[in-house]
C-alpha cells in the first residue's frame, strides 16, 4: 500500500520552517475572505518531505530512468549543460519590465536563436513568441488567413490535412476559422497526390503537412505537392514535430513551405512531457514575413558603432496576428534550445537527424527480422516506424494496449499505440539518437519475449501490468475509461485514515 504524505504525518510533530506562524491578516481583507481553520497541511518532519517526495518520483517512467520510445514525440535525452546555462543569474533574475540595456547579452541570445532556427528552417524571418507547438501552428495558419485576407481573398478558408496528420492540425484549422479537408493516403504511405490535385481550388487556405510524417515515412513528392498548392493558390505549413528526423540535412523552406514551427522543447533540449514546459517558434518565407507574432528581437548599430537588440513591436510589423503570450514568451526554453544549438553546431546537427534515422531502422530491420508486422515494408524509416499488432492480435486475442501495459514491466516506456488511427494495433516507435545499441537490443529482446507471451499465454499480457506500483495502493491495470473520465485527485482525510 502506497503511503500518502498525510498517512506518515502526526499532529505532535511541527516544523517551524514548513509551516511558519501565520502573520495577522490585513486589515483591507473583508472577514469573509479569512480563513476560520488553518489549511490540513501534513506535520512531517525535512527528511520526511525529501523521502516521501524522492520515494514518489522512482515511481515515475522517465527519459533519465528508461528508455521511452514514444513515437512522434522525440522523447531524448536533454544535455544538462543547457538547464546550467539558461538559469544563469543574469538570466533568471532578470525582471520582464527590465530596460533592454540591462538585458543585451539575454537579446543577443534570443536574436541569434532567432537567426540559426530561420537558417535551419530556410525561411525569411522568425518569431520565437509562440509557447507551445500548438501555438506555434495556430501562429502559422494565423498568419496564412492573415496573407489572403490581406489580398481581399477571405474566401480562401479550406484547410487540406492528411489523414495521417497530427490531432492538433484539423484542431488548430478550425480555431483559426477554417473549414478541414482530409486528404488520404496511398498504400505506400505518401499522401495522395491526384486526391490532391482534386481538392485543391480556390477555396483553398493552405496544406498542413507533417514530414516526415507521422507514419514513419518521407514524403517523396512533397515539392510536387508543394507546387500543387501554390498554383491553385494556396500556402504550406509545416509542423516540425518530427524535425529532429531532417535537422540539419534538409529544410522545410527548400521543401517549398512558408511556414513552420519548432517544438524547440522536443528536438532542441528541453525535457519533454508532463504538460510542459514548452516554446513553438515559427519560421516563415518572405510572403508571411509581415505577420508574424511580436514581439520580435531586432539588431540596430548604436552611434558609436556598436551592435544594439531591442524587441520591435506592432510599431514595426503593423500587420502582425498580435501577440501570442506576455512579454517574450517561455525564454527559459528558448534558452535552452540556444545552448544546445550552440553546442552541436551545424555538424553536430546533421549528425542528431542521422543517429536518429539510424536507430529507427536498426530496430525496424531487428523486429521485422523476430517476425513482427511492419506497416511499410516497401519504405526506409525517418526517425520513427510503426509495426502492426493486428496478426497477434487475430490469433492470440491481445491488442496493443496490452503489449504496450507487459511492456512497463520489462522496465520500458510503452511506445505511442494506436495513432495514426490508418494502421490497425499500431505501435509508433521512436528511439531518437540518444539511445545506446545496448539498449535498443534490449528492447527488441523484450518485444520478442512479449510476443512469445502473447502466444503462449495470453491472459499474461491481458492482465498486465502486475508488478507495477500505482499511486493509491495497487499494482493491477487502471480502469484507463474511469481514470480518465472521473480522476480522484483530492486527498480526503477520512479516505486515508
Amino acid at each position: 500500500m502506497l503511503e500518502t504524505i498525510f498517512d506518515i504525518s502526526r499532529d505532535e510533530r511541527r516544523n517551524s520552517q514548513h509551516i511558519p506562524e501565520p502573520p495577522a491578516p490585513a486589515e483591507e481583507i473583508p472577514e469573509r475572505f479569512l480563513r476560520s481553520a488553518p489549511p490540513p497541511l501534513p506535520r512531517v518532519s525535512e527528511l520526511q518531505v525529501v523521502r516521501h517526495y524522492t520515494r514518489l518520483s522512482q515511481l515515475n517512467f522517465s527519459v533519465d530512468t528508461q528508455f521511452y520510445p514514444l513515437g512522434s514525440c522525440t522523447m531524448k535525452y536533454n544535455p544538462r549543460a543547457c538547464h546550467v546555462l539558461a538559469t544563469l543569474p543574469g538570466f533568471v533574475n532578470r525582471h520582464p519590465f527590465s530596460n533592454d540595456d540591462s538585458g543585451q547579452g539575454m537579446l543577443r541570445c534570443l536574436y541569434e536563436l532567432q537567426e540559426m532556427l530561420g537558417e535551419i528552417a530556410g525561411m525569411r524571418a522568425v518569431s520565437l513568441i509562440p509557447m507551445a507547438g500548438a501555438q506555434g501552428e495556430f501562429a502559422g495558419v494565423a498568419m496564412i488567413r492573415a496573407h489572403h485576407r490581406a489580398r481581399g481573398d477571405d474566401a480562401r478558408r479550406e484547410m487540406l490535412v492528411p489523414d495521417a496528420s497530427h490531432g492538433t492540425n484539423p484542431a488548430t484549422a478550425a480555431m483559426c476559422g477554417c473549414t478541414v479537408r482530409e486528404i488520404p493516403t496511398n498504400s505506400d504511405g505518401d499522401v495522395d497526390l491526384e486526391a490532391l490535385r482534386q481538392a485543391v481550388g480556390k477555396q483553398t487556405a493552405g496544406l498542413m503537412l507533417t514530414n516526415p510524417s507521422t507514419l514513419g515515412v518521407f514524403e517523396r513528392q512533397v515539392k510536387r505537392m508543394a507546387e500543387i498548392v501554390h498554383a491553385a493558390g494556396g500556402l504550406l505549413y509545416y509542423d516540425g514535430a518530427n524535425l529532429n528526423a531532417v535537422a540539419g540535412r534538409v529544410r522545410p523552406g527548400d521543401m517549398g513551405f512558408d511556414a513552420v514551427h519548432f517544438n524547440t522543447h522536443k528536438t532542441f533540449a528541453t525535457p519533454h512531457g508532463g504538460g510542459g514546459p514548452g516554446a513553438g517558434p515559427v519560421a516563415v518565407s518572405e510572403r508571411l514575413a509581415p505577420y508574424l507574432p511580436v514581439p520580435i528581437v531586432k539588431k540596430s548599430i548604436d552611434d558609436k558603432g556598436r551592435e544594439w537588440f531591442s524587441w520591435s513591436g506592432e510599431e514595426d510589423l503593423p500587420d502582425s496576428i498580435g501577440r501570442l503570450a506576455t512579454f517574450a514568451g517561455n525564454v527559459g526554453v528558448l534558452l535552452r534550445a540556444y545552448v544546445y544549438l550552440r553546442m552541436t553546431g551545424a555538424e553536430g546537427l546533421r549528425r542528431i537527424s542521422g543517429f536518429a534515422t539510424l536507430n529507427a531502422n536498426y530496430l525496424m530491420a531487428r523486429l521485422r527480422k523476430a517476425g513482427f508486422t511492419v506497416a511499410f515494408p516497401g519504405r526506409r524509416a525517418t526517425h520513427e516506424f510503426i509495426i502492426s499488432l493486428k496478426p497477434e492480435a487475430d490469433a492470440c486475442g491481445i491488442s496493443a494496449l496490452d503489449f504496450a501495459k507487459r511492456l512497463l514491466e520489462y522496465d520500458f516506456h510503452a511506445p505511442t499505440i494506436y495513432f495514426p488511427s490508418l494502421v490497425p494495433e499500431c505501435l509508433l516507435i521512436e528511439p531518437t539518437e540518444t539511445e545506446t545499441l545496448e539498449t535498443l537490443d534490449r528492447f527488441v529482446e523484450a518485444m520478442i519475449a512479449i510476443r512469445r507471451e502473447a502466444q503462449t499465454d495470453p491472459q499474461r499480457l491481458q492482465t498486465a501490468p502486475h508488478a507495477v506500483p500505482i499511486p493509491g495502493g495497487g499494482v493491477g491495470r487502471l480502469d484507463a475509461t474511469r481514470a480518465a473520465r472521473k480522476p480522484d485527485l483530492i486527498w480526503k482525510e477520512k479516505m486515508s485514515r
